[in-house]
Order: C-alpha cells, then structure tokens, then sequence
C-alpha cells in the first residue's frame, strides 16, 4: 500500500487496488451481515414472526429492532432490496448450529468392505467368508468381493466366475449384484450392494440393542423379586435345643 494511505498495492510490475487484491486472494466473509453492518439505504423488512412488513429505511429497520430488542440480520442479500428479518441473532445461530449436528450424526456413509477368496477355497473357509458378507449386507455396507489367482489358476477363469456366483446366489436375500464379474490382471472382482438402506440398518440395530437392553432389566426385576422367597427357602431351620430329659435313657422310669 502507498505511503498517502491511498489504498494502492504493489503486485509485481502492476499496481492494484485493495479491492482488487482482495478479489485474487483475500478472504470472503460468510458472516450474516446484522444491525450497522447492513449499508444499504432501504430493505424488505420480514418481522419476527415471518409477517411482511415492506420496504423500509434502513434508519426505520434499526429502530425497530432497537425497540423490540432483536437484531435486524440480512437474510437475503442478493436481493433488490435486500431482505432482513428481526429476531435474536444469538438464538438463531445456535439454533444452526444444533441443525447441523444434527445433520452429521445423522448422515450416513455407504462404506464398501473387502473380502478376498481363492478359487480353491475348502468349504469351511467359504462359510466362514460368506458368514462376514451377510454381516457386512446386513449392516448396509456394500462388499467388494475379490478372487485371487496364483499361477496355473488364472488359464481357469471360469473357477473364479462360478465362485462369485454362488456367492452370490447364497446371499441374495441380503444383497445384490451391483458390479459383475470381470477379469483385473490376476483377480477377479465383483461388487455386491445391500438390499436396504444403511438408515434402516442402523434403526433395526438400534431397535435390537434397545430390546436387548429391556430383556436384561427385566430378568434383573424378576431375580430381585424373586430373591425374598429364595432367601425364605435357603434359610437354615433351627434346631431345638435339648434339655436335660434329651439325654436320659427312656427306658429308665423316673
């Protein structure tokens, strides 16, 4: 910048101006614009229960929400007039932020997992491997399958091919062929999608934990109420204490 306070820059051989600078590389703002920060002359004034109020000064808009206490924020500014609304600003950015957590926790992402077979895999292998894609499916997550061929296996596609199938015939009430097989250098893929959303798996989920949860309270309530009667059962019965005649031959006539 100039030494006058001019608002000049020095950019190579060039001379720009701050705006201009600020247009190549400076930050943008994403801050809502709010009460003396809004520079126009007039605005579409919105009140605090949505109601339209019209186009106003914007002396006329700070009043207003100098008198009802609320902030005037800049709703719409690319609008001609631009559009503002009166409420309490703090509360609405909260209120934002709360949205936006909510948003993330509730989004969900598809995550594709990996399971790799031989074309020669013995049948406890197979049960095994397929037990995890049936997981995997009834999770929501997609399942990369992949089959690996070792020397003289791969002149023997069809090994690979017809593996895939019966995987995936063994697990279609779970998932789907999305990606058919075919052939990458020494392994053969194919992509297997689920047949419901990651959503309602995680709500089954859920739904299952939380019962599982009741069961285990319930069982925890019944022993409790069942512990005084076993107390009553378990408890040793007392022996009379014998006297005197306990002891006595009863032959003896006294």
């Amino acid at each position: 910048m100039c030494a006058d306070g001019c608002g000049l820059r020095w950019r190579g051989p060039f001379v720009v101006s701050a705006q201009h600078h600020s247009l190549l590389g400076g930050s943008i703002s994403t801050e809502d614009r709010i009460n003396e920060r809004i520079r126009v002359p007039e605005v579409r004034l919105v009140g605090p229960a949505g109601e339209q109020v019209g186009i106003v000064r914007i002396e006329d808009a700070l009043r207003l929400a100098r008198e009802a206490e609320l902030d005037l924020v800049e709703v719409a500014p690319q609008a001609r007039p631009p559009v503002c609304k009166l409420m309490d600003y703090g509360k609405y950015k909260y209120e934002n932020a709360q949205k936006a957590r909510d948003s993330r926790r509730n989004q969900t992402n598809t995550i594709i997992k990996e399971m790799k077979l031989r074309p020669k895999i013995d049948q406890h292998d197979y049960d095994t491997k397929k037990g995890h894609v049936v997981r995997f499916l009834k999770g929501g997550d997609k399942v990369k399958i992949t089959i690996m061929f070792r020397g003289r296996e791969q002149s023997r596609p069809e090994l690979g091919f017809n593996l895939l199938k019966r995987l995936a015939d063994d697990v279609e009430e779970f998932g789907h062929v999305e990606a058919a097989p075919k052939q990458e250098g020494r392994n053969m893929l194919m992509v297997l999608g689920p047949n419901r959303k990651k959503t309602e798996a995680k709500a089954e989920a859920k739904a299952e934990k939380d019962q599982r949860a009741q069961d285990r309270e319930a069982a925890a309530s019944a022993a409790e109420a069942d512990l005084p009667q076993q107390r009553k059962i378990a408890a040793p019965v007392k022996k009379k204490a014998k006297g005197p005649a306990d002891n006595m031959d009863p032959d003896i006539d006294l």
